[in-house]
């Protein structure tokens, strides 16, 4: 009989990435992939914990489980990520009887011994008998992704040692340590030869790879070795942190047609004093400096940040600092939060969480209608462009692809664009995403058109 497994996958990227290397593991010993949960012999649940609803969210996932697993006593549950952390399971395996396995992050080590008892598991299969192994190298991607997946979430750094107040990732995920350029390498080759097309590089902080290696490659030596690997078009990397992003770094960018013109460049507060707190070890002045040079060196570059609202503390006119920042900058993207209290960080142990939820959700509604308006207007300057999209899905009955400064484009077409790169002329332009036309078939809709 064959054996199911279903993955739910919380957070970030890097979740995203490690919920992929489960379900290669997963399907090297067997398994195949199902989307319903009573149907699975194994199911994983990749968690989050950066803010307490994402740990609330993973908590409710795990408790809705229990009338399967009363059914089905065989039923063997996985919780993974950062909600396990790095730091042992004692208390967790105490307070969650339901779970079967506990994975650190990024570790599928656990699970496999799980269900082989620890043994090596041998696949046989009619081209080659192989013997498996949890290995970096080399990513055979699960079967339902092989031919369909355009862009793939590739690791570089696992963990982080900058430690801000504020973040857990930290403590969950262990100390800053950068994957072997060997190893990268011949992921994205075995990517590229599944039909990959782009690849983005992930860390806590990406532009510290390589700061643990001693004499070994910074993360712009490697983008150029990535540069180099047949068949992959599309080159980005995140998230960075403004402290470590060099001149060597944006001569890399700007140099390497492959390397996309888009940077993840978190702020997360405009006021001197909040950053000072939150340990982030640059002033606004020092940021808006970077983003200016970067613009000067890059003009075409988008460059995305963060923001956290509500930092204990944190005074009303500390929060229009941030409003100005964004306001004189005018950046492409803004991921906007509300500070949540984390067990485990300094700002924790150290500062009394004193600003109220209602006024944190001001706060956040008052920048994300200052974003709305600075991107609306952002991307209203590419209506009637000509722009190059990568398509990498269809999503209900349109070609959804991105930009080089990835901006969210939707084209309609009866061709398969799945994979190809294509100059499209912008129909329509709204804060969230536009609508294009491929140039080489006639217009679908007046440029003047709105979409229903």
């Amino acid at each position: 009989m064959n054996k199911k497994y279903h993955i739910w996958t919380e957070g970030c990227q890097m979740n995203v990435a490690d919920s992929q290397r489960v379900g290669s593991s997963l399907e090297h010993l067997g398994y195949t992939l199902t989307t319903k949960t009573e149907e699975a012999d194994v199911i994983v649940l990749n968690t989050c914990v950066v803010r307490q609803s994402a740990e609330d969210k993973a908590l409710g996932r795990l408790s809705s489980l229990k009338p399967l697993k009363e059914k089905n006593p065989d039923l063997v549950i996985n919780l993974m990520g950062c909600l396990v952390g790095v730091r042992g399971t004692e208390k967790l395996r105490q307070k969650l009887p339901l779970v079967d396995v506990f994975s650190p992050p990024s570790d599928p080590g656990p699970l496999i011994s799980h269900l082989t008892q620890g043994e090596i598991h041998v696949i046989e299969s009619d081209e080659t008998t192989r013997r498996f192994e949890i290995m970096d190298g080399d990513l055979l991607l699960p079967a339902h992704e092989q031919g369909q997946l355009v862009s793939a979430h590739v690791p570089i750094v696992y963990g982080c040692s900058h430690a801000c107040t504020f973040c857990i990732i930290p403590n969950k995920r262990g100390i800053e340590r950068s994957r072997p350029v060997g190893d990268i390498v011949a992921e994205i080759r075995s990517l590229a030869a599944q039909g990959v097309k782009e690849v983005t590089l992930l860390g806590q902080i990406v532009d510290r790879y390589g700061v643990d290696i001693s004499d070994g490659p910074n993360l712009a030596a490697l983008l150029r070795l990535v540069h180099e690997v047949e068949g992959i078009l599309r080159i980005r990397f995140l998230t960075s942190h403004p402290n470590y992003f060099d001149d060597d770094l944006i001569e890399a960018i700007s140099e390497l047609p492959r390397v996309m013109p888009h940077i993840e460049l978190p702020i997360q507060a405009g006021d001197d004093t909040v950053l000072e707190n939150m340990k982030r070890g640059y002033t606004q002045n020092e940021y808006r400096d970077l983003v200016a040079k970067i613009r000067d060196r890059i003009p075409e570059c988008s460059i995305a940040t963060d923001i956290i609202v509500g930092f204990p503390g944190e005074t009303e006119e500390q929060f229009m600092q941030t409003h100005r920042v964004l306001s004189d900058l005018k950046l492409d993207v803004a991921h906007l939060a509300r500070y949540s209290v984390r067990e485990g960080t300094v700002a924790t142990r150290r500062m009394d969480d004193d600003v109220t939820d209602a006024e944190k959700r001001r706060r956040f509604h008052i920048l994300d209608d200052l974003q709305e308006k600075v991107v609306g207007e952002i991307n209203a300057r590419l209506f009637g462009e000509t722009v190059e999209v990568l398509f990498e899905a269809k999503v209900k009955g349109r070609w959804k692809g991105r930009t080089p400064t990835n901006k969210l484009v939707f084209v309609e077409s009866d061709k398969d664009l799945r994979g190809a790169i294509e100059p499209v002329t912008i129909t329509w332009t709204g804060p969230w995403s536009m609508q294009a036309n491929l140039i080489q078939e006639p217009a679908l809709f007046s440029l003047v058109q709105q979409p229903s």
